[in-house]
């Protein structure tokens, strides 16, 4: 599918940022944004004006009102792009009922806490018809990129998982989606990671290359493949395999992880004739402890640029 809507500079243009622009902890350190920054409006702005790219997390955890979104799209300049992750009840994971917009959860009545697969279909339906709505500012506005889909570690290789992709692929038209599997069994041998990527580029959707903790029974390994011909994604998560295998408070603790330059280098050169393929390619830093993600995605995107 065209998407008209991205930037079309000359040279080499690569998307790079961080996942959220907002963190408590990006806050509280007081490293990147400067004093005068003060406002949410403020602070989206002078990221913008850092970076070309930005991963909306918070979608994951409750869908963003429209007017929402219309604000990030009239704070950001031509040019820039958002991608936004899917809402976590998509994904396969146990969602809060307290997240829920207060006519769906008081639909669902009294007693409930979490729901999942057993929520109702009319209210499933409901809730992506209002995710989609939340999309629309950014998609006329020119600025949304990819709506990612970060799979709950308990989505194993399976037909039924296999056809939950295509459910929210029928859920999504005209939007492209990225995916990202964080069960190994995906990836678990040659053959099925050839699989695995053929039934990506079938659906026309952009896989995403990982690279994270090692380890752990969660841990996937970085696949340096594309698998859709106009864009690419790398998401970095950092590489504390200590917090990534133990229970943590926050996904900044998990995610704690300052990237070195030799680390950083090696990155870009492996990256670089993958993004250099595609019209868009994306990376988006997730060690979101502090102002590390930013620090790190500034040198990545010098080395790429450099490359």
């Amino acid at each position: 599918m065209e998407h008209s809507f991205f930037p079309h500079s000359p040279g080499f243009n690569p998307l790079v940022g961080t996942a959220s622009w907002s963190d408590k902890t990006l806050l509280d350190c007081g490293k990147f944004y400067p004093p005068t920054a003060k406002t949410p409006e403020a602070r989206l702005r002078f990221y913008a004006s850092q970076f070309n790219l930005v991963e909306v997390d918070t979608s994951y955890y409750a869908i963003p009102a429209v007017t929402t979104a219309q604000h990030w799209a009239e704070r950001t300049p031509p040019g820039f792009v958002f991608n936004v992750k899917a809402f976590s009840l998509f994904t396969g994971q146990w969602t809060s009922t307290d997240v829920l917009p207060k006519d769906i959860k008081e639909a669902l009545g009294p007693g409930r806490r979490m729901v999942y697969k057993d929520m109702a279909v009319e209210f499933r339906e409901e809730l992506w018809k209002r995710f989609v709505a939340c999309l629309v500012p950014l998609q006329i506005n020119g600025k949304l990129g990819l709506v990612h889909f970060q799979f709950s570690p308990k989505v194993v290789r399976h037909p039924a998982a296999m056809a939950h992709i295509e459910h929210c692929l029928e859920h999504l038209p005209g939007h492209t989606l990225s995916i990202e599997f964080r069960h190994p069994s995906w990836w678990e041998n040659d053959a099925v990671t050839a699989d695995t990527l053929g039934l990506l580029r079938s659906l026309g959707l952009v896989h995403t290359i990982v690279d994270g903790p090692q380890g752990s029974a969660h841990s996937v390994p970085a696949i340096w493949e594309t698998t859709h011909p106009d864009h690419a994604l790398l998401r970095l998560h950092g590489r504390n395999e200590v917090a990534y295998g133990m229970p943590a408070k926050s996904a900044a603790e998990r995610f704690d992880y300052a990237y070195t330059s030799v680390e950083l280098q090696a990155l870009a050169q492996r990256y670089s004739p993958i993004a250099r393929s595609v019209r868009y390619p994306h990376a988006v830093f997730n060690n979101c402890m502090e102002d590390k993600s930013q620090l790190n995605a500034r040198e990545f995107l010098a080395e790429l640029k450099a490359g």
